[in-house]
């Protein structure tokens, strides 16, 4: 079975092996040979990178017509009221596409690592949570949607994708996997089985999502 990268990118770090004049890249963290993301993550934005060296893996994950649910947590301006939920849900016109119909609920603040830098906070200007679930991950389209609905969004993290989820991996760490590929015509049914992990010490409290699979 093919292997699978499961990585916390860190706020800054651009989703490139290649060297870049102001941003730390993916070389600077992973070191397996020959693996590339399936599917990207702004440089702004933090969380659940996938990465692999099997292009019918990569394919699987990333193709627009699997439809792969992706988990966000999204700290935004405001609170937004039902009637921004509702838009969010039935889908946003963004001007060049509108979006799918997403899921989206208000949460509690997240026990998330703190970000370095970070946010701006305006004091006359409150924040708030949003999980949000998309089915597509067009350019900066989060930040679009909450944009578009009057919540600018501060602060982004992916903590899901389809089954995988960040899990307790602080930023910067990440572990392998192996997985089975889907068979032609049909959705892979990912029952992943760790191969090794790879957790720098840390004091720092680990994300857990709910929809985080059981610790290992």
């Amino acid at each position: 079975m093919p292997e699978l990268i499961v990585f916390n990118k860190p706020y800054g770090v651009i989703c490139q092996f290649s060297p870049h004049p102001t941003h730390p890249s993916l070389a600077d963290y992973v070191h397996t040979p020959d693996v590339y993301p399936a599917g990207r993550l702004d440089t702004d934005s933090e969380g659940l990178l996938l990465l692999t060296a099997d292009g019918a893996l990569q394919h699987d994950i990333s193709h627009p017509q699997r439809k792969l649910a992706k988990t966000y947590w999204v700290q935004v301006e405001g609170i937004p009221d039902d009637a921004a939920l509702a838009q969010l849900r039935q889908g946003v016109d963004l001007g060049d596409f509108v979006t799918r119909p997403a899921q989206a609920r208000r949460i509690d603040p997240p026990a998330l690592w703190p970000r370095t830098p970070p946010i701006r906070v305006r004091q006359s200007v409150p924040d708030s949570w949003l999980e949000l679930i998309i089915t597509e991950g067009k350019n900066r389209q989060v930040r679009r949607m909450t944009a578009k609905v009057g919540h600018p969004t501060l602060r982004l993290v992916r903590v899901a994708i389809g089954e995988w989820t960040l899990d307790g991996l602080q930023p910067g760490e990440l572990r392998q996997l192996s997985v089975p590929l889907a068979k032609p015509g049909k959705p892979a049914h990912h029952d992943c089985a760790m191969l090794r992990a790879t957790r720098p010490a840390s004091s720092r409290p680990g994300v857990r999502s709910r929809h985080a699979s059981r610790r290992r």
